[in-house]
């Protein structure tokens, strides 16, 4: 299984960060009988655009063809793109290694619906109250 987590920096102790669309990495993390087997980090592209970013980020995300996201807000567009691909998406807070632990143990909660506007913008607003 791989799973996407939207991450402030590059590693997988870094925090996963608020923002779907203009985080600025993802790391990918590879699954195996319920253990973390490897990971990557790749560069979001889309986190400094000036529109689009969410659908730009989510057409990256499922180029790599993974089977879960996990971060702290998504926009209306790329909710809707990931539902369409069936795509499982998940809220989670705190390092990416804790939080894809925590998907593991299923203490994660599933995201339902859209958690932020469609334009979050470049500025690192929080969550959604």
């Amino acid at each position: 299984m791989n799973i996407v987590v939207s991450a402030s920096g590059p590693y997988i102790d870094s925090q996963v960060d608020n923002r779907f669309g203009r985080c600025p990495y993802f790391i990918l993390v590879e699954v195996e009988d319920k253990k973390i087997k490897g990971h990557k980090s790749i560069e979001n592209t889309s986190a400094n655009q000036m529109g689009g970013a969410g659908m730009t980020a989510a057409q990256a995300v499922a180029d790599m063809k993974a089977d879960a996201i996990i971060t702290v807000n998504m926009g209306p567009r790329a909710f809707i793109v990931f539902r369409q691909l069936g795509m499982e998406i998940y809220h989670g807070t705190g390092t990416v290694k804790s939080v894809v632990e925590d998907f593991i143990a299923g203490k994660l909660k599933k995201i339902d619906e859209s958690t932020g506007p469609g334009h979050m913008g470049m500025t690192g607003s929080g969550p959604k109250q």
